[in-house]
């Protein structure tokens, strides 16, 4: 009698980025918090640019100015600070979030070379951050248009650099979110890297001034918050301002040191 025995072969799985990519999509939209968070990022944009807009007077600081001015889209957008603030945050928690809770272990036990885990959370959350910022900017200069009919100051979204105003504005948003994440994985804790991220954002471009007036005046013209308001600006108008080209260009280079500041620490740190 002969004895026949089966055997079978497990699949082999390799990590691959796709992969990579659909796992860290999977872990943000299984999370409540992410939803919550982004929600609060959009109901900060509208909320705020909907109540700047509905109480403008033109007796008060902004009387006095016209639609080329651009001062419409400055209150529809006045939300820009505390939306910032939110997508940040949450960038931080997706990545810092799981070095509290252990789940990086798992992660990188799944991607031991690390680095595709990085890539793929920012190619990941940029892009969300940025539509949904863009949507909530886009929401909120339409709901201001309405509440500013017939006044002096009124633009319409075909006016000449509208659109490109409130792009602008998901793109800085979106790629606050990518310096969230980036931060997260430097200091590797939500409290640590939700306070530096905010310092950099609100607390930073005020500390400019300590420096001599003309290294001070140029150094606040590149960090990322004044960088990305002149990428929102209808005009370059302020000298704290520069042309929004150099304002992307400025933002960019920030995502790319922070990236590779954080791809170093994948790299040469234990978990």
């Amino acid at each position: 009698m002969t004895v026949s025995t089966l055997t079978t072969t497990p699949p082999v799985y390799r990590v691959t980025g796709r992969r990579v990519v659909r796992s860290e999509w999977s872990k943000f939209w299984s999370l409540r918090s992410s939803w919550i968070t982004l929600g609060v990022a959009v109901l900060f944009l509208v909320v705020i640019g909907g109540v700047a807009a509905a109480v403008y007077s033109p007796s008060g600081p902004l009387g006095g100015k016209d639609a080329a001015s651009g001062a419409a889209l400055t209150l529809a957008l006045a939300g820009t600070n505390l939306a910032a603030l939110a997508v940040g945050a949450l960038g931080v928690l997706l990545s810092a979030g799981e070095y509290s809770t252990g789940m990086v272990r798992s992660t990188f036990a799944a991607v031991p070379g690390r680095l595709p885990v990085l890539w793929a959370k920012c190619a990941v959350y940029g892009p969300i951050a940025f539509v949904t910022s863009t949507v909530g900017a886009l929401v909120s200069f339409l709901l201001g248009s309405a509440a500013l009919h017939g006044e002096k100051i009124a633009l319409s979204l075909g006016d000449a650099g509208v659109f490109r105003c409130l792009l602008g504005a998901g793109l800085y948003l979106g790629l606050v979110g990518v310096y969230g994440v980036t931060v997260g994985l430097l200091v590797r804790n939500n409290a640590g890297g939700i306070a530096i991220l905010a310092g950099v954002v609100l607390v930073l471009p005020g500390l400019t001034g300590l420096l001599p007036s003309s290294l001070g005046d140029t150094v606040s013209r590149y960090l990322p918050s004044n960088a990305g308001q002149s990428v929102m600006t209808l005009h370059e108008s302020s000298d704290s301002l520069v042309s929004p080209g150099a304002g992307v260009t400025a933002l960019l280079v920030w995502a790319v040191l922070l990236l590779a500041g954080a791809a170093y620490r994948l790299r040469r740190s234990d978990v």
